[in-house]
């Protein structure tokens, strides 16, 4: 199985970067290939990217072994969470999670389940050993390339919001998340003074811990 995807994801690759090679061409037209390109890998997607709180600062404290243990404790811990709603995880990169969910509601209840998890985990342990997630939530349509990656604006805000902007135990939310999620009992959206490049707006989620 793990061959046979291999494949399935050189062949998307492959075929981007040769109609990537014919933009480049002397008038060649962008346009149309640009439409090619939205067919072939244009999705609908919500994009959840997720960054531990204090990571690089604890590491030049504590030590690298220590926050590969970390790493280790917070996909132990938030990888079931995730699956449970249905998500799937693209890639891990250092301390961060990139995930993919095609429903807002699932993905915005597997942001707050992740949050409450930690909340139970960290209950009576050291602050060294906490494990603080910062999450940032978008929604649109990207490419999608095989099972290894998205591109798009909602993939951009989304990482700026959740790597760049949300502290501790926060969940941030792009205008179009929260159009696409809508109003829920017990969630309220708190507008943020500035927005990420690639959205319009950018909201805080207040919910209950």
């Amino acid at each position: 199985m793990a061959f046979r995807r291999n494949i399935v994801f050189s062949a998307s690759e492959d075929r981007l970067e040769r109609l990537l090679e014919d933009r480049l061409k002397p008038g060649a037209d962008k346009e149309k290939i640009d439409e090619r390109i939205w067919d072939l890998f244009g999705e609908e997607w919500v994009i959840m990217m997720t960054d531990l709180s204090g990571f690089s600062r604890g590491v030049e404290k504590y030590g690298i072994i220590h926050f590969l243990q970390t790493i280790q404790e917070s996909e132990r811990i938030l990888i079931p969470v995730i699956e449970e709603h249905d998500g799937i995880l693209l890639k891990m990169e250092g301390d961060s999670m990139f995930v993919i969910f095609r429903r807002p509601r699932k993905a915005l209840a597997a942001a707050i389940a992740m949050q409450r998890v930690l909340v139970d985990y960290n209950n009576g342990r050291i602050p060294e050993e906490q494990i603080l997630l910062c999450v940032g939530l978008g929604f649109g349509r990207v490419l999608k390339i095989g099972d290894t990656d998205c591109f798009g604006a909602e993939v951009n805000a989304a990482s700026k919001l959740g790597e760049d902007t949300a502290k501790a135990n926060e969940i941030l939310v792009t205008a179009s998340f929260k159009e696409a999620a809508g109003e829920q009992e017990g969630i309220a959206y708190a507008l943020l003074d500035g927005a990420p490049p690639g959205a319009s707006a950018a909201y805080r989620i207040n919910y209950a811990l």
